[in-house]
């Protein structure tokens, strides 16, 4: 826990000093990458909220992810987590977001998507990075891996930009 709280507290750091603000589009995270930032104190200076998005209706409706891109690329897609990342942004008024869609396990893979398959984005305005990584089968340790890496994706593309 202590290492999350370093991430978490290092990107808020990075956030107070940029003058901006984050918020979170989680799909296979349920919250928990708002739970991270939030466990930090002052978050409320460089945190909005997030929108848990499990269902590719609430995808499609509050993020406004595409309907063609869920049908033709599925929820766990470059596709869909970049737009839910954009999504995040307008929908919350943000300057920089994460998202997450991925198959935490352990049911639900298959060969093209297997357990512990994960599209990550990390936005910042209008640019935009996405990664897809492959952790384990174990639930649990998916959920924290997905979002420890959408953090240190943030950071690290905060960290590229000048503003």
């Amino acid at each position: 826990m202590n290492n999350n709280n370093s991430l978490s507290e290092q990107l808020g750091g990075l956030l107070r000093s940029k003058g901006l603000v984050m918020g979170t589009a989680e799909s296979c995270t349920g919250g928990r990458i708002a739970n991270m930032v939030t466990l930090v104190a002052g978050s409320s200076d460089y945190f909005v909220g997030g929108v848990v998005s499990y269902s590719n209706e609430v995808k499609h409706n509050v993020l406004g992810v595409s309907e063609d891109s869920l049908r033709l690329y599925g929820a766990v897609s470059r596709e869909v987590v970049e737009q839910m990342a954009q999504g995040a942004i307008r929908t919350l008024g943000c300057d920089c977001s994460v998202a997450t869609s991925g198959v935490a396990g352990p049911g639900g893979g298959s060969p093209e998507k297997p357990v512990g398959t994960v599209w990550i984005a990390a936005a910042l305005k209008e640019q935009v990075v996405s990664h897809c990584y492959h952790f384990g089968t174990v639930r649990a340790e998916n959920i924290q891996s997905a979002a420890d890496a959408a953090l240190t994706m943030l950071l690290e593309l905060l960290q590229k930009s000048d503003g």
